[in-house]
């Protein structure tokens, strides 16, 4: 369980390199910081009394509450959880990361144009209402290992959170996208991924990271965590090979950014079931998870809502898709043989004190633990939705949830951290260059000899470009930094074509278009012409 623990944590890094290589360059550290400050925030408000709200005694099976494990001020490091072996604060730990992942997994959908307060006190209030009770809803056990919380007592069966965590994650990403407001130039405007590579890296340390938090959730080490570990890597390879099949089929190539959110949707979607299928029954699983997630990535354009980076196309419905396949695939001869349990009571009829007895004593009664599922799968959908939305809009309306538009154009690493992702050199941010009293004056003669190259500038009518420079060209006006770092440069203008000649392409390319994006209102694309 220490191992696990470990591995669940180093999930949350990799979810900031995941999510940090989707975003444009300049919202890249922000980004970042909207995974990494979960520790901070959640990590406290998880030993407080997180902790004591989702696994405490149980309340009506809708809440905990033991006041010894409020700071964990009243146990003792012997102590230990229900009826295992296991330290209660290894367990307090290893379900925190649980907590702490989960609120950073909402950052994705809403990227690129919240501010940082604002989402900090988002996750510390959602984590309290929403994931602490969910989370004693599905998971809590008394002294006897009994389901204590409603939905387990329904016979709904979670393994490692596909309800608790993922649908909470993507739908309550869903409630937030629809009481925010979209990124400036969305959907008009393409914004590209500023480093697949960091979010492979990222989605390899997922990976990784996923066998602790799957593995682990059966509680011990023997034949249950090896059977969960199989399925689970089973699952991510099938996802991620079909999600790479469908799209080579579809858009000609397979990319590295589709094979990384094919394995994440493969993840996702078994971890409800990682402790109940057999292998084929995964990989059956991870495939339905890339054809079902990819539709929905693909159709979000057309459903016209801005999930940034697809936290409710991957996490949501990933996470829903594997609640209802648990019920579809459960073994119990595996989950007898795997967890050393029997689900059949003294007299041979199933025993509700332990999961699956849904299935009934042969397994016939399948549909009895898929009903149970949906059940448990849109309990969790309107639970998170109705009180996401509510959340997010008290705290927008209160303190203001999204960023002004010229801090937007900014990017949240300077807007929000005064700091930037990558440091290029000189000329790579508008800080970097320095001041001057004279009036700028073009390239009539190249300077230093150096070679031509043309930026294309698109977004924009060549008309609104042209009158935009034509203004910025006036002399007694105040010229921003990034017109003086460019125009001594500039040689020739025509239409949305700037000849420059000398200096870095591309400091030149990231001026000119946050030049442009400034000026216009607008979001404009920059690229220099091969």
């Amino acid at each position: 369980m220490l191992v696990s623990t470990g591995l669940v944590m180093l999930m949350v890094p990799g979810l900031a390199l995941f999510y940090g290589g989707l975003v444009r360059r300049k919202n890249l550290l922000g980004t970042m910081m909207h995974s990494m400050v979960a520790l901070g925030i959640i990590g406290v408000q998880w030993i407080l009394f997180g902790y004591a709200i989702a696994f405490g005694q149980s309340v009506g099976g809708w809440y905990g509450w033991s006041p010894e494990l409020v700071g964990l001020q009243g146990i003792l490091s012997n102590d230990t959880f229900s009826t295992t072996k296991i330290p209660l604060y290894v367990h307090c730990m290893y379900q925190g990361m649980f907590a702490i992942i989960t609120p950073a997994l909402i950052s994705g959908a809403i990227a690129e144009r919240v501010k940082f307060g604002a989402y900090c006190l988002f996750i510390l209030i959602w984590s309290t209402i929403v994931y602490c009770p969910l989370a004693h809803w599905v998971w809590a056990l008394n002294g006897k290992g009994e389901s204590v919380g409603f939905i387990g007592q329904m016979g709904a069966i979670d393994f490692a959170g596909g309800t608790v965590v993922h649908v909470a994650a993507g739908v309550g990403a869903l409630a937030a996208i629809l009481a925010l407001r979209s990124r400036i130039g969305y959907p008009k405007h393409a914004m590209h991924p500023n480093s697949v590579v960091l979010s492979l890296v990222g989605a390899g340390l997922l990976w990784f990271g996923w066998f602790g938090f799957n593995g682990g959730s059966g509680l011990g080490t023997g034949a249950w965590a090896g059977s969960a570990l199989t399925a689970t890597q089973v699952a991510a390879a099938g996802a991620a090979l079909g999600w790479s099949l469908i799209e080579w089929c579809h858009r000609g190539k397979p990319t590295g950014l589709g094979f990384a959110t094919g394995l994440v949707a493969g993840l996702v979607a078994v971890t409800p079931a990682s402790g109940y299928v057999t292998p084929l029954s995964a990989l059956i699983i991870g495939f339905a998870a890339a054809a079902v997630c990819y539709g929905f990535v693909v159709a979000k354009p057309a459903l016209g809502y801005d999930d940034s980076l697809d936290a409710f196309g991957v996490h949501g419905v990933g996470g829903a898709l594997g609640a209802v396949l648990t019920g579809v695939f459960a073994s119990a001869s595996l989950y007898t043989a795997s967890s050393g349990l029997s689900f059949l009571g003294a007299d041979g009829t199933p025993d509700t004190t332990y999961a699956l007895a849904n299935l009934g004593k042969d397994g016939s009664d399948r549909m009895a633990l898929v009903i149970a599922q949906l059940k448990a799968t849109g309990i969790a959908a309107i639970f998170s939705f109705v009180l996401t939305y509510i959340l997010v809009k008290a705290i927008d309306v209160t303190i203001g949830f999204t960023l002004s538009t010229s801090d937007e154009h900014l990017g949240l690493d300077r807007s929000e951290h005064g700091e930037v992702g990558f440091d290029y050199g000189t000329g790579a941010t508008v800080d970097d260059i320095p001041e001057s009293t004279s009036e700028p004056k073009s390239a009539t003669v190249p300077p230093n000899g150096k070679g031509r190259f043309t930026v294309v500038v698109e977004g924009a009518s060549d008309k609104d470009l042209m009158a935009a420079w034509s203004k910025l060209c006036q002399v007694g006006v105040t010229h921003p930094a990034e017109f003086k770092a460019i125009y001594p440069l500039l040689t020739t203008v025509k239409g949305n074509r700037f000849q420059f000649r000398g200096g870095d392409q591309f400091s030149v390319r990231g001026n000119l278009k946050r030049l442009f994006e400034a000026t216009l209102n607008t979001t404009v694309q920059t690229h220099v012409e091969e």
